[in-house]
């Protein structure tokens, strides 16, 4: 789950090695190209899970600025789940692209219960990551999403 009061010890860092990897690289894309985000009100940082996160960690650490997840899904076809028709994301976000539903003879049924699928996914991983803390609230400031 993430922290996102930025709280962080040399024992916690040196115990996951995967975020201490990613700790340099944060710090010099925080430095090198987002300073001018630092210490302002309306700046949150938004990490795609899984790889985004440590490096957002790092990033939100030196911007001083909230962390939260953005959890994606994507709509595969049926046929083809590697074949993406649209997506849905956190905060109800929905894309579909209809050429590729049509192209691929997507029924209304199946495109349903992809939907119906991925939700449920999206809201499994939503709680998974974020526990019960709502997520933040990004209507109205500018939001870094970290991949």
């Amino acid at each position: 789950m993430l922290n996102t009061r930025h709280e962080k010890s040399a024992k916690q860092s040196s115990c996951v090695p995967h975020l201490r990897i990613a700790e340099k690289p944060g710090r010099e894309l925080a430095a090198a190209h987002l300073t001018r985000y630092a210490n302002q009100a309306d700046v949150s940082v938004l990490a795609l899970p899984r790889g985004g996160v440590p490096v957002a960690y790092e990033i939100a650490l030196v911007l001083d600025a909230p962390l939260d997840v953005l959890v994606v899904r994507k709509l595969g076809v049926p046929t083809q789940p590697e074949l993406a028709m649209g997506a849905i994301a956190s905060g109800g976000a929905f894309y579909l692209d209809e050429s590729i539903v049509d192209y691929a003879g997507v029924s209304k049924q199946a495109l349903d219960d992809v939907i119906a699928r991925e939700r449920e996914e999206l809201a499994r991983r939503e709680t998974l990551y974020r526990g019960t803390r709502a997520p933040l609230n990004v209507l109205g400031r500018i939001a870094l999403v970290v991949e």
